[in-house]
């Protein structure tokens, strides 16, 4: 047993590590001031908020410091079964080494298949743990819009909507499918777009069934307009464009941002990194993601990732909560042990009954 210091999702807390029954648990509770505290703090698994799991080798999660991932584009009934599969342990000794795949750096290029990747495998970590995965099903887009012409979609990873009862239709499929959010695909550069009375359709037929709609917002003013029609989240912080600082305030007010910074580079990174530094200025919530995937990403946590965001000007505390770690008073989370309460992220690594004793 420990005293240790914990991150409850907004800030640092007091509170015991015990290991029960042969698991390592933490419970918020003051400590005696004779019990040995643990080195370090604790935190839960890190969230990746976007990434594609038919792309990558989702087996390496359960060796990372990842506790949970939010897919946005797959086939309904695969990404469904692998989120139950994924609850479960799958090998005895995974690691989070980082699966390459061909360079990619545009978020509408071609991603890469598990089949074409050469992994490349890490020992850091001798422990595996299951991984929450949520998911948003297919992509809805128009007929003919981003991604049905991309080879790198899976089949049935895409719906095609033309009118609001198709639309009405693919929310309750994803829905029934377990689905814990809508994408929607909004790229003018790669084709047409839903018009505004569709959008809201799909946005209005989201809420009905309790789900947020995540847009993809590519192209001059898209992520303004998705944001107007009710879009709860842009799965990429706005790269096409420089937003004025009257919208970044209104953006700031009424969605939240998906980083995915690492997928760009030269003038798109300086764009979205721009934008990304005046949004968590003015108070706008950004989350941790990577599009993992899409080019060269690491299965697991993705050092390039956290260090665009820390160039955003995103540090310490709020870097942890871009992260969104699970509780650790959980006792379905992942234990994480870091070396401080400012100690970057690619430092965590899982605790252990041996850090009990040390």
């Amino acid at each position: 047993m420990r005293a240790a210091t914990f991150f409850d999702g907004e800030g640092w807390r007091d509170g015991i590590i015990d290991l029960v029954d042969g698991r390592m648990l933490l419970r918020e509770e003051s400590p005696a001031r004779d019990l040995p505290r643990l080195d370090g703090v604790i935190v839960g698994g890190f969230t990746d908020h976007h990434v594609h799991l038919q792309l990558v080798d989702h087996t390496l999660l359960h060796g990372s410091t990842l506790g949970r991932v939010v897919d946005l584009g797959a086939n309904p009934v695969v990404v469904a079964a692998l989120s139950t599969a994924m609850h479960t342990v799958e090998r005895a000794a995974a690691t989070p080494g980082g699966a390459k795949h061909a360079p990619e750096s545009s978020v509408h290029g071609a991603f890469s298949t598990p089949q074409r990747e050469r992994r490349e495998v890490s020992d850091r970590f001798s422990t595996s743990h299951a991984v929450t995965v949520e998911f948003a099903g297919a992509f809805l887009t128009p007929v003919g819009g981003y991604p049905s012409d991309r080879d790198w979609a899976p089949a049935g990873s895409f719906r095609e909507i033309a009118a609001t009862a198709a639309a009405d239709s693919a929310v309750a499929e994803m829905a029934d499918a377990g689905a814990s959010c809508i994408k929607v695909a909004s790229n003018a550069t790669a084709g047409p777009v839903f018009d505004d009375d569709l959008f809201r359709a799909i946005v209005t037929a989201a809420t009905a069934r309790g789900l947020a709609v995540i847009a993809h917002a590519e192209g001059t003013g898209e992520a303004q307009r998705v944001a107007r029609l009710g879009a709860a989240r842009l799965a990429h912080a706005p790269f096409t464009e420089r937003l004025d600082d009257a919208e970044i305030a209104a953006q700031a007010a009424s969605v939240a941002w998906i980083s995915t910074l690492s997928i760009h580079d030269g003038d798109t990174l300086a764009t979205a990194a721009d934008n990304v530094r005046r949004f968590h200025a003015s108070g706008g919530a950004v989350l941790y993601g990577t599009d993992m995937g899409n080019g060269p990403t690491p299965v697991g946590l993705n050092p390039d990732e956290l260090a665009a965001l820390r160039d955003a000007g995103i540090t310490d505390t709020a870097l942890l909560r871009a992260l969104a770690p699970q509780d650790p008073r959980d006792a379905a989370s992942t234990l994480l042990r870091l070396p401080g309460t400012d100690a970057d992220p690619t430092l965590a690594r899982p605790l252990t009954s041996a850090d009990l004793k040390a």
